[in-house]
C-alpha cells in the first residue's frame, strides 16, 4: 500500500517530502497501536512538517528546507487567503486547519489536565492519528493519477485499522495470540484486513489447522448471529459492529 500511495503523490509533489510524510505517518500508527501514545504525538507533529512544506510546494512551487522552522501561524493565513478559483478549499482552509489541531497537541501534550481519571494521551493519540489518516487520504485525492474508484479504495486502505496482532510473512497473516478461540481469531484477521476483506479460502490458510474443520460454522456464527462480518457471496468482511467490538476487547493488541 505505501509503494502505491508514495507513486501518487511523487507524481505530483518532492518525493523526500512524501517520503518523509509517509515515515512518520507509518511511525504514528505504530506507536499507536503499540500503546507508545505520546510517540504518536510527536510523530503526528513531524508529519505536519511535511504536510505543511508540501502545502506550500503546492501554492507556490517551492518550500522550506527540512529542518528550518516554519512560521505556522503565518501560513495558515496566507493559505486562507488564497483565491478560491486557484486552489482547492481542501489546501486553503481543511488540511491546514486540521494540521493546526495535532501541531498543537504535539506542542502542549505535557500540559496540564484535570485530574479527572482519564488518561490524555489516549484521548490526544487517538485525534492525532484520526487527523493524519484523514489529510494523508486527502492529499491521495487531490493528487492521485488513476481512476476515482482506484483512488477511493486506496483511501480507504489508508484509514483502515492496524493490528499489531496480525503479522503478514509474505501474504501469510499469522496471528500471534494462541489462545484465541476461532471466532476471534478469525475477527481480528478480518479487522486486520479492512476493506479488503478476505475469501474463505485465505482464511482457511491463515487459521490454525484445529479451526478448519469448522471454520464455515464459525464463520456463518459470526455474520448470521452476531453480525459482525458480512459475507457477500465471494469474500467475508468486518462489520462496523466487528469493529467496534475488537477495539473494545483490545483483541488487535500483542498480550
Amino acid at each position: 500500500m505505501r509503494a502505491i500511495v508514495q507513486a501518487q503523490l511523487t507524481a505530483s509533489l518532492d518525493p523526500q517530502l512524501v517520503s518523509e510524510l509517509l515515515d512518520a505517518h507509518s511511525e504514528a500508527k505504530r506507536n499507536f497501536y503499540l500503546s507508545g501514545l505520546r510517540l504518536s504525538a510527536v510523530e503526528g507533529g513531524r508529519f505536519c512538517e511535511a504536510a505543511f512544506r508540501l502545502l506550500v510546494q503546492i501554492t507556490t512551487g517551492n518550500f522550506p528546507a527540512l529542518g528550518a522552522t516554519l512560521d505556522t501561524d503565518r501560513l495558515i493565513d496566507k493559505l486562507r487567503m488564497l483565491s478560491a478559483s486557484s486552489f482547492p478549499v481542501a489546501v486553503r482552509l481543511h488540511i491546514p486547519r486540521a494540521l493546526r489541531l495535532v501541531y498543537d497537541i504535539r506542542n502542549n501534550r505535557d500540559a496540564a489536565h484535570l485530574a479527572d481519571g482519564i488518561d490524555p494521551n489516549l484521548q490526544d493519540a487517538t485525534l492525532v492519528v484520526s487527523v493524519i489518516d484523514w489529510v494523508l487520504a486527502e492529499f491521495v485525492r487531490l493528487y492521485h493519477s488513476v481512476s476515482a474508484d482506484e483512488a477511493h479504495k486506496i483511501v480507504e486502505q489508508i484509514v483502515s485499522r492496524s493490528a499489531p496482532i496480525i503479522q503478514d510473512f509474505n501474504g501469510t497473516l499469522k496471528v500471534l495470540n494462541p489462545v484465541l478461540g476461532a471466532g476471534d481469531h478469525c475477527l481480528v484477521l478480518l479487522y486486520y484486513r479492512g476493506s479488503r476483506g478476505a475469501k474463505f479460502d485465505e482464511i482457511h490458510k491463515w487459521v490454525r489447522p484445529k479451526m478448519r474443520s469448522n471454520l464455515r460454522r464459525t464463520l456463518t456464527i459470526l455474520e448470521q448471529q452476531k453480525d459482525l462480518i458480512h459475507f457477500d457471496g465471494q469474500s467475508y468482511q468486518i462489520t462496523r459492529l466487528g469493529e467496534m467490538d475488537v477495539e473494545r476487547r483490545r483483541l488487535y493488541e500483542v498480550q
